[in-house]
């Protein structure tokens, strides 16, 4: 399906979501921000998904904000920026945090350019892969303005406080072997396409249920006290114990885990 300026096709349970401004780098203006909201509802309603893989077309992922895009119809900078309470993500935030509060598993696939709100899209994933010549960077700082789509989310869970400063205060291009070295891309290959496949047809055999309530409780638990952690972990682990295809998949897994598990993906 074809939304202004993204591509979504679903097969097997795996979706792909494509940036598709290809003559503009991928580059952010206010159709392509309602797009990716839009998509990300959908996503969220379609019982049938186990894993999101976000990539860009052309060669590259994404080079930030087309501004003068945006700017030039100045309603269209107030609907990115509005909310109705300081703490809600607005519109600009919700293409970085909406795939966080996605119940499934988000790749990211970096390759060409990834820069400013480019890089805050793709922090809002779980896993970034990135090819060998991919670039990145944390641009806002070089137009005199502070990182705000709400990457800095997944930027302090990533990073050290003194290199987020660092990447963030010089807005240096980065490339994608150093970015691992931070902790900014979890994996660099040469075809991270095929191994962004690869993983998610991994990750789609496995528990929609477990995956969901790990992605949860890691996102909602990583800074959290030691007190909230124990107590969300005892009470996610309580609602997969109850519910049905989890007792039946423990009861196939004891009688024969080979059987169990050429076939656990039935089991959900």
């Amino acid at each position: 399906m074809r939304h202004p300026c993204v591509n979504l096709t679903v097969e097997s349970g795996i979706a792909i979501v494509e940036l598709n401004r290809p003559d503009k780098y991928n580059a952010l203006n206010y159709q392509l921000f309602t797009s990716i909201r839009k998509v990300q509802r959908r996503l969220a309603q379609d019982k049938s998904i186990r894993c999101v893989i976000l990539t860009g077309s052309g060669g590259n992922f994404c080079s930030g904000l087309d501004v003068s895009s945006v700017m030039r119809s100045p309603m269209q900078a107030v609907k990115l920026l509005f909310k109705w309470l300081p703490g809600n993500a607005n519109l600009a935030q919700q293409v970085s945090v909406g795939w966080r509060r996605l119940p499934v598993p988000v790749i990211c696939v970096l390759e060409g350019i990834c820069y400013g709100g480019g890089m805050q899209i793709a922090l809002g994933a779980d896993v970034r892969i990135a090819s060998p010549d991919c670039r990145l960077s944390i641009m806002e700082a070089r137009w005199g303005l502070v990182p705000d789509m709400a990457g800095l989310v997944g930027l302090r869970e990533l990073v050290g406080k003194d290199v987020a400063l660092l990447l963030t205060m010089t807005a240096e291009v980065i490339e994608a072997t150093q970015a691992q070295s931070y902790g900014l891309v979890t994996e660099v290959c040469e075809q991270p396409r095929e191994r962004a496949n690869r993983l998610a047809q991994q990750l789609s055999k496995t528990s929609p249920d477990a995956n969901a309530a790990i992605k949860s409780s890691i996102n909602k638990n990583w800074r959290a006290s030691e007190r909230s952690l124990l107590c969300r972990e005892s009470l996610y682990q309580i609602r997969l114990l109850l519910g049905k295809n989890r007792i039946i998949a423990a009861l196939r897994q004891t009688k024969d885990p080979e059987r169990a598990y050429q076939q656990r993906q039935s089991w959900w």
